[in-house]
């Protein structure tokens, strides 16, 4: 069985002057970070690599998990900033054998699409609340029963669950 980890970037502010790559968390979304680290933890939700976009949200987002979490096998990938479903699919068919829990570390509307067409079955609620809103620091749990990420197709996965801050009673979702 594979696993992947789709966890949207948490809230990010709207600095004058910044470009959107370097647009840092807002403190809503630190505080979402670790919210979600915990509930990782918690819930042993622990993968074997964390690619994450070059945003600088991203990495903060991440910079706030990983402590919580543990030390993770972590890269930057570009392709996934701003990326369409099929360069996300690419990402993700394109990890190497022996990692069996993958999570990624990205954005909308790129995560939503992707997940969309992952899903085939799996938690109703969780896929009618992920069809409404992929809302920041939401996280995708989506498993497969497939030996190998090149073979991850369309419907091919079953949404185990859809967790947001607000459903773990923490604030609103943005």
């Amino acid at each position: 069985m594979l696993r992947l980890l789709l966890l949207r970037h948490a809230k990010a502010a709207w600095p004058g002057g910044v470009l959107d790559l370097d647009r840092p968390l807002a403190k809503r979304g630190q505080e979402a970070s670790l919210v979600m680290g915990d509930y990782l933890k918690k819930e042993r939700l622990l993968p074997d690599l964390v690619v994450v976009s070059p945003a600088r949200r991203t990495h903060e987002t991440w910079e706030r998990v990983q402590p919580i979490i543990g030390e993770i096998a972590m890269r930057t990938d570009g392709r996934i900033y701003e990326a369409p479903v099929g360069r996300l699919l690419e990402v993700v068919r394109d990890v190497e054998p022996g990692i069996r829990t993958l999570m990624l570390i990205g954005h909308n509307p790129g995560f939503e699409e992707l997940a969309k067409l992952l899903i085939g079955e799996g938690d109703m609620d969780g896929i009618l609340r992920l069809g409404q809103k992929y809302p920041t620091a939401g996280l995708a749990v989506i498993d497969f029963t497939l030996e190998s990420w090149s073979d991850v197709a369309r419907k091919s996965g079953r949404l185990e669950r859809f967790v947001t801050p607000k459903s773990l009673g923490n604030g609103e979702d943005d």
